[in-house]
């Protein structure tokens, strides 16, 4: 354990000379994570708090974000970080620590949680460069432009998606940013914001898309399905060729956004998909709801929207358009609250508010601007009961056992789907196993730590508890993928910690 603790110690003063040979300065007090509060469905599953709490540090290069993320005690340590300037290839390298798994080329969000990245002084543009979050949670983006990503030519960076999330991401707010690109596939672009590999609880607030063939999806094949509950208001796409979004199942809540020139399709809603769309406006564009390019329908919910100068083509094949007279062939109820403007001043608010510096600005819910109240911790809102399709989670209903428990805890706390009960072993070691009366074929687990305690969890072993063998060992909660494998019990153990382990919930999935 001292070995541990001195390899880290070690790991952090490398990081810290690192961030000072770039030119990071790291003041002594703490600061708000972001201005204003997340909304929609980033305010599920736990809330989006991003940095909240933590220390605030300022970067003008790619290599000093990722020093700044390698510098942290854990890879869960809250950190604000203020952006400003060009962040481009040439000065975005490789930092390497135990708080982080970065790369070149790209800003590498990875196995991390609790960050916000926001835009400050004349501006952070992100040159070029996309940003990559992947098995990660807990991340604001706020107030920057990512422009020009690519994925052939030169240079290329995140798969040419100016921001793009995959690989168990929960809980994302991205907002008051512009997202741009200069044409298509054929000039080697492709996404503005796409969502894969079981992201959820996500949401694009006041930001603008333009210039581009595809604006964003959710779900990057008819299989991939495991995403949803993602929330997008007071955007505006302009000049897309279409996704805006392509969403493939789970659930997405579409309001107040103002949408122009979109040349071949709009919102598409396939493969199971459900979408509420309301209060937006659509003009001189074609196509702008419905299901498009597949013959796995998707649905909708429509209200208050105005078609302004929209043009409608004929049902034929895997072309269905929702128009002229869209109608809704579903419900979709959302967890939280929201204040919707009139759809006839949406082009109007958005132009004002949407973009970033626009001084993060947010309409009062009667189509004026506003500045945001201060930043408070909002009231987490239930997690939807129904989870995308192929995202099941299997503890809930199952039954739980492990090692001695800490005063005041419960086996059954980490399968009961609330955050705030908590499992904590009777020291700083112990098991908690999920089981079931039949085998589960077993894929993937989440380890949920309480809040206060992030951070708390080290190593760890993942074992098949009928044979003891083991399928993963790590450091550090969050997602951990591994072979499936069928077993009628599996036990997450606990072998190293920082402070007594709070295991808030230990989700199962098949996939």
């Amino acid at each position: 354990m001292r070995r541990a603790v001195a390899l880290r110690l070690q790991a952090a003063l490398a990081a810290a000379a690192t961030v000072a040979a770039v030119g990071v300065v790291l003041p002594t007090f703490q600061a708000s994570a972001a201005v204003g509060s997340a909304t929609g469905y980033a305010t599920a599953n736990g809330g989006t708090t991003g940095g909240a709490g933590g220390q605030t540090v300022r970067a003008t290069t790619g290599t000093a974000i990722h020093a700044a993320l390698c510098g942290r005690a854990s890879s869960s340590t809250p950190i604000t970080i203020q952006v400003e300037g060009t962040i481009n290839h040439g000065n975005t390298t490789k930092v390497s620590g135990g708080s982080c798994n970065t790369a070149a080329g790209v800003i590498e969000l990875k196995q991390i949680s609790n960050v916000t990245i926001i835009g400050v002084g004349n501006g952070a543009v992100f040159d070029q460069l996309g940003i990559h979050i992947r098995e990660a949670r807990n991340i604001i983006i706020q107030n920057v432009t990512v422009r020009n990503v690519k994925k052939s030519g030169s240079p290329t960076s995140n798969g040419g998606d100016a921001i793009g999330m995959e690989s168990g991401v929960r809980n994302v707010w991205v907002d008051h940013v512009t997202l741009e690109a200069s044409g298509g596939e054929a000039e080697g672009f492709d996404g503005l914001f796409d969502m894969k590999d079981d992201t959820q609880y996500v949401t694009l607030s006041y930001s603008t898309l333009r210039n581009s063939g595809r604006g964003g999806l959710i779900g990057s094949s008819e299989s991939d399905r495991s995403n949803g509950f993602i929330t997008f208001h007071h955007n505006l796409y302009e000049n897309i060729d279409s996704r805006t979004p392509l969403l493939r199942g789970g659930v997405a809540h579409i309001y107040n956004n103002s949408y122009v020139n979109l040349r071949e399709s709009g919102i598409n809603s396939r493969a199971g998909a459900r979408a509420k769309v309301e209060n937006n406006y659509f003009r001189n564009s074609k196509d702008v709801l419905g299901t498009f390019y597949t013959s796995e329908a998707g649905y909708w919910q429509v209200a208050g929207n105005i078609f302004d100068n929209v043009t409608w083509s004929s049902r034929s094949g895997d072309n269905n358009p929702a128009g002229p007279n869209p109608q809704s062939n579903t419900t979709v109820s959302v967890p939280y609250s929201y204040t919707l403007d009139g759809a006839s001043c949406v082009p109007n608010i958005v132009s004002q508010t949407a973009g970033a510096n626009k001084g993060i600005k947010v309409s009062n819910g009667s189509c004026s601007p506003q500045t945001p109240p201060p930043t408070t911790s909002p009231t987490p809102t239930p997690t939807p009961s129904t989870p995308p399709s192929g995202g099941t989670n299997l503890s809930i209903g199952a039954d739980s056992d492990g090692s001695s428990k800490g005063g005041g805890t419960s086996y059954g706390n980490v399968r009961d789907g609330n955050l705030s009960t908590y499992w904590s072993p009777s020291g700083a070691t112990g098991d908690i196993s999920i089981k079931w009366s039949s085998a589960k074929t077993i894929s993937r687990i989440i380890i949920r730590e309480a809040s206060g305690a992030t951070g708390a969890i080290g190593s760890w072993q993942v074992l098949n508890a009928a044979n003891g063998a083991v399928l993963k060992s790590g450091s550090g909660a969050g997602t951990i993928t591994f072979t499936a494998t069928s077993l009628s019990k599996i036990t997450f153990r606990i072998t190293g910690a920082t402070a007594t382990p709070q295991v808030a919930e230990f989700e199962t999935y098949a996939s």
